[in-house]
């Protein structure tokens, strides 16, 4: 098992800007990959970014230039800094991580933290 809490969320004015983080325990070394996906009321949740084991970076195109994912292996946590904010940025921003299981990868869920742009 894996577990994860996001903090960082907020309310932030169009063009200003964030820090996410995501902290995780339990089985961390089985993690694969790690990412921040965002669910906006009424839309699918969507991936932002991702980044796996060796460090392989990837991001949604509306993002890219804007965000930037990286991790600090010693504290066990993933980060998501978001710059240049635009309220179409705002929703539920959710961490994940991927981690092989007994038939094939796993999903492990944080809880959430809300991120609010305002225009």
């Amino acid at each position: 098992q894996v577990q994860l809490v996001e903090s960082g969320g907020g309310l932030v004015q169009s063009g200003g800007s964030l820090r996410l983080s995501c902290a995780a325990s339990g089985r961390i070394f089985s993690i694969y990959v790690m990412g921040w996906y965002q669910q906006a009321p009424g839309k699918q949740r969507e991936l932002v970014a991702h980044i796996t084991k060796d460090d392989t970076t990837t991001y949604r195109d509306s993002v890219k230039g804007r965000f930037t994912i990286s991790r600090d292996n010693a504290v066990n946590t993933v980060y998501l800094q978001m710059n240049s904010l635009k309220p179409e940025d705002t929703a539920v921003y959710y961490c994940n991580a991927k981690s092989p299981g007994e038939f094939g990868m796993e999903d492990y869920w944080g809880p959430g933290t809300q991120v609010t742009v305002s225009s």
